[in-house]
């Protein structure tokens, strides 16, 4: 009977705490359709051009889909603009010289797949005659990755760790204390994200040099760059994480966020080719932070960008650090008893 009573009184105090619920059956559903989405999406098919073909053989090759050019500046404008993935040229020989953007080592096989349908009765090594615009043939999938998945890390470890010591300050009476002083909630809110912040600069330089200098990591622009969009997307965590602690009661509440905030927007930020997911859920990238943080992140590290180039970018991550504060100032009001 005792153990009965006992059995009882947990289930009852599981159905009672609807998030805890939500976290064992909704969560899990939730990820798993975004894998089935990913992984059941069509093959990637690379976009290819082809850049004044000789005469003779414009009759013999099926052009029928690749795009043609004028001349390399005009193919080679488009490849910059994400509109190319790759180019076909001939030289006097009529021997096809390739150059692909480089920055996907997996997009790079298909563009010279795709480029040897042009010639399918021909056994020549079109690998030989490759030109990478970024990157290079020795570039292998963690060089492609390292980027996305340095931003993930750096915003899950920062989220995480906000959001349960910003929740402690209220659990342990800390907070309530510095309500009831004269300090205004924007200035509580603005010193909390300094002091962090300061601690996030160090980690932030920390992951960065060690991925890009001990797991040698491919680097082909400036490391400072990389701490920039690093230290912008780690304010945007560390305001995010602030953010939903006022909600959570407990730290394993603010556990639950990790698989419905940080874990979906890995499947947006170009870990997979988000050309391949339906139309229908790939808005959800442009939502995320950590889409535009892995985006500025490969084109300094891979492209080798300089920061004009990612002004876009890091106005967006800076944009979302000061929604999620005005939000944090908002959400934190309510605790204010006088």
């Amino acid at each position: 009977m005792r153990i009965s009573g006992f059995v009882v009184r947990i289930i009852r105090q599981l159905f009672r705490d609807k998030r805890t619920l939500a976290l064992m059956f909704l969560a899990p559903l939730l990820i798993l359709t975004m894998l089935s989405l990913v992984f059941s999406s069509e093959d990637y098919e690379p976009k290819v051009g082809v850049v004044d073909v000789p005469q003779p053989l414009q009759a013999k090759l099926d052009l029928d889909d690749f795009e043609g050019y004028e001349n390399k500046d005009e193919a080679l404008s488009a490849m910059k603009d994400g509109e190319l993935d790759g180019y076909v040229t001939f030289d006097d020989s009529k021997t096809p010289d390739i150059t692909v953007e480089g920055s996907d080592p997996s997009v790079n096989g298909a563009v010279l797949k795709k480029a040897q349908t042009l010639f399918p009765s021909q056994s020549m090594k079109l690998s030989d005659r490759v030109t990478f615009l970024y990157g290079n043939e020795d570039m292998g999938m963690f060089d492609s990755f390292g980027p996305v998945l340095l931003g993930f890390f750096v915003f899950f470890f920062v989220f995480l760790v906000s959001g349960v010591s910003f929740l402690r300050e209220r659990t342990t009476g800390t907070l309530e204390r510095l309500l009831a002083s004269p300090i205004k909630i924007w200035e509580m809110v603005f010193s909390y994200v300094i002091g962090f912040g300061i601690v996030t600069l160090l980690q932030a330089a920390l992951i960065s040099w060690f991925s890009i200098y001990i797991l040698d990591m491919m680097m082909a622009g400036s490391f400072f760059n990389v701490l920039i969009v690093i230290v912008l997307l780690s304010f945007t965590a560390l305001t995010l994480g602030i953010l939903l602690s006022a909600f959570a009661k407990n730290e394993l509440q603010m556990m639950q966020f990790i698989p419905i905030v940080v874990v979906p927007q890995l499947f947006f930020s170009g870990l997979f080719n988000l050309d391949t997911i339906s139309e229908w859920l790939s808005w959800v990238g442009p939502l995320t932070p950590l889409y535009y943080a892995a985006g500025a992140l490969r084109d300094v590290m891979i492209r080798g960008f300089g920061f004009g180039d990612l002004l876009f970018n890091l106005s967006v991550l800076a944009g979302f650090s000061l929604l999620f504060m005005i939000l944090n100032v908002a959400a934190l009001k309510k605790y204010r008893k006088i």
